[in-house]
């Protein structure tokens, strides 16, 4: 494993990256391209052509001027809960729904009503709107299906074009499709009352899986060697959690982008009544809990375009947290770690001008980051490991040093952070494990140790975070009590 060269690819929100990694951990070659989409209210599409020419120039940067013949496997990851319909041939028939695109409601209450029964035996009992299984039923009532046509996850689409064929789809991404991890099959009977043709599903395989190899015409287009296995992918936030090497039971990786997602191993699957935390399946028999909210990052995209966050950060660095901003992503809508469709963001306190925002949407998601943590407590999820920064907002060294302080726990930030070095391990795993492959090749990078005086101050701006949201009827009287208890030991 260790002579190879291994190829981990992320489709993001807002760009492809692609990166090539050796045996030992050390980044060899590294591509990007960015990806634009289109967004409403409660809509948002991407055109799915555009992750195939964003990957294949990614790739193609990533590998230029290695060793091909040292090149032993690629994995995918993409964004959870991504979908569209393709034809026959794998051309899209649809835009790609993206893993926030909120509109079927109506699909969701459906698909909860009718599937009820199993989704409660999985633990999560019900569907958010932005979950896949909505979307496909949206599409199929709302778009002429001609024989032939599939389902695909977003890295679908690109193995689909490396092979030259249509692959396996992985677990992973089939979760919110509906796909039953514990009896690894799709739910024939839910599918048949939906009206959803079984046929229009992909076959599924678990995470790791040598699904095919590439072909000629992929290796072309993407640089990656003719010959060289295509390895079952895995989400996007489950990507960044074996990037943060959290897989021992109660570890935990944060990956902050535009939105942040949670992720962490149990021996046990842990049910969620409110249909916000999950479980993946994970390697040694373990399951992945977590969830993705709808805040993130992307909130200083929406709120401060073109903005220097350097400068701002630099700012904010010398002022005592004050205002705090709900800082979503888009327009409305949370998904984590409570779910409200109609949620928009808000502000406690005044913010008198840029460097205010700025540092309201730090601590805002600071305050988001530890409401998720005191969820997953409080529905017995393992929480009190080890826990990993990952994603493009670990970078700023002060909003980590501020999660940690707010947190009030110690934050590893690993050496290279993304979720494409996720995918690289993956990849790698086909000769070892997931275990033994993060071990080898993921470097633990600088380590933060909260303050406590500053934890203190800043769980005061929590709690008061906690009881608006409880006024507002977003968490009930239980768990808020709940977390002042947490908040008190």
């Amino acid at each position: 494993m260790a002579d190879r060269i291994w190829i981990g690819a992320d489709l993001g929100t807002q760009s492809v990256r692609v990166l090539a990694v050796d045996g030992a951990g050390t980044v060899l070659g590294r591509g990007t391209c960015p990806l634009t989409g289109r967004r409403n209210r409660a809509g948002h599409e991407q055109d799915p052509e555009e992750w195939w020419t964003a990957f294949t120039a990614a790739s193609r940067a990533a590998t230029e001027g290695l060793d091909a013949t040292r090149i032993g496997g690629v994995a995918i990851d993409g964004t959870s809960g991504t979908v569209l319909l393709a034809d026959a041939e794998g051309r899209p028939l649809t835009p790609g729904l993206m893993y926030d695109d909120a509109r079927a409601t109506a699909e969701a209450l459906r698909v909860n009503e009718t599937g009820a029964a199993v989704w409660d035996r999985l633990g999560y009992r019900r569907m958010q709107p932005g979950w896949a299984l909505p979307k496909v039923l949206r599409l199929a009532e709302r778009t002429t299906i001609p024989g032939g046509t599939r389902l695909l996850h977003q890295p679908d689409l690109i193995t689909w074009r490396l092979a030259g064929r249509q692959l396996a789809s992985d677990a992973s991404h089939a979760l919110k499709t509906g796909y039953d991890l514990v009896e690894e099959r799709w739910p024939e009977d839910v599918l048949a009352q939906l009206g959803i043709p079984l046929a229009l599903m992909p076959d599924v395989v678990r995470p790791g899986t040598v699904l095919g190899e590439v072909g000629t015409a992929g290796a072309a287009a993407s640089g990656i060697p003719a010959g060289t296995p295509i390895v079952a992918g895995m989400t996007d936030g489950c990507a960044a959690q074996l990037a943060g090497g959290a897989l021992s039971p109660g570890s935990w990786n944060a990956v902050l982008g535009t939105t942040l997602v949670l992720k962490g191993v149990s021996e046990h699957l842990v049910r969620d009544p409110g249909g916000v935390v999950y479980c993946h399946r994970g390697p040694a028999g373990t399951w992945l809990p977590g969830g993705a909210s709808s805040s993130g990052a992307g909130a200083l995209t929406r709120l401060l375009p073109g903005a220097d966050l350097d400068k701002l950060t630099a700012e904010a660095a010398t002022r005592e947290p004050g205002p705090v901003v709900y800082p979503l992503a888009g327009e409305r809508g949370e998904r984590f770690p409570f779910a409200a469709a109609d949620l928009e963001p808000f502000t406690l306190g005044e913010a008198r001008d840029d460097a205010d925002v700025f540092h309201g949407v730090l601590t805002g998601l600071a305050c988001v980051e530890r409401l998720c943590f005191d969820y997953l407590d409080h529905l017995g999820a393992p929480t009190g490991g080890t826990l990993a920064f990952t994603g493009g907002g670990s970078a700023n060294r002060y909003w980590s040093q501020l999660r940690a302080d707010l947190l009030g726990r110690p934050a590893v930030l690993p050496e290279h952070a993304e979720s494409a070095v996720g995918m690289a391990v993956l990849a790698a795993a086909t000769e070892s494990s997931p275990v033994d492959a993060a071990a080898a090749m993921v470097r633990t990078g600088t380590e933060i140790e909260p303050d406590p005086s500053r934890h203190r101050a800043l769980t005061g701006l929590y709690l008061d975070f906690i009881d608006h949201l409880h006024e507002r009827g977003r968490i009930d009287r239980p768990f808020a009590a709940h977390v002042h208890r947490r908040a008190e030991h």
